[in-house]
């Protein structure tokens, strides 16, 4: 079993922001494989389906960004889920728009809600895919919060596709082989 979690901030006013790209990523991944994720447990959103032939839960915690660890932990601790098996998906701004990168393991880099699952799991060993989203110009808060320019949204699009299929990948075969696939993304 799989636990695939897009990070991202609950409410209207956050939808189609920078930092939720990771929200975006799992509801293409529940429209792809016919998953609802309509039920309200664990600090977040879930449902679960098959994705080749492997059971997955697709979560967004609706704890905000910052407290997304322990959505993560509640739902983990309830289905015994093992470190290795939760994909998080989330925005980094190191990478630019339409750049993914995928890792086994790592230091927050800064990223609240990746500090937080570190610190609610005891652990930096959990697959993830960072989601370029741009360096900002200015502040970072505003920066992360704003939305992305029509331009970028075009990009975005085969980002968020070329991200199921780095999860499809990892499902499938394995962390690595998506690692060797699409470190080296570009949608631009």
């Amino acid at each position: 079993m799989f636990l695939i979690v897009g990070l991202g901030n609950p409410g209207k006013e956050y939808e189609n922001t920078r930092h939720n790209i990771g929200f975006e990523v799992i509801d293409y991944l529940a429209s792809k494989y016919n998953i609802d994720i309509n039920r309200e447990k664990f600090k977040g959103v879930y449902g679960d389906g098959y994705i080749g032939g492997e059971k997955v839960i697709l979560l967004k915690p609706t704890t905000y960004m910052n407290l997304s660890g322990e959505s993560i932990r509640e739902i983990k601790n309830f289905y015994k889920i093992e470190n290795e098996e939760i994909i998080i998906i989330y925005d980094d701004i190191s990478l630019d728009v339409g750049k993914l990168r995928i890792r086994a393991k790592g230091s927050a880099g800064g990223h609240n809600g990746i500090k937080s699952i570190i610190s609610n799991l005891n652990s930096d060993v959990f697959p993830r895919i960072k989601v370029g989203v741009g360096a900002p110009e200015h502040d970072l808060v505003s920066h992360v919060l704003g939305k992305f320019t029509k331009e970028e949204n075009e990009i975005l699009e085969k980002s968020i596709k070329a991200s199921v299929d780095a999860i499809e990948v990892i499902i499938k075969e394995e962390l690595q082989s998506a690692m060797n696939k699409f470190n080296g993304f570009s949608a631009n």
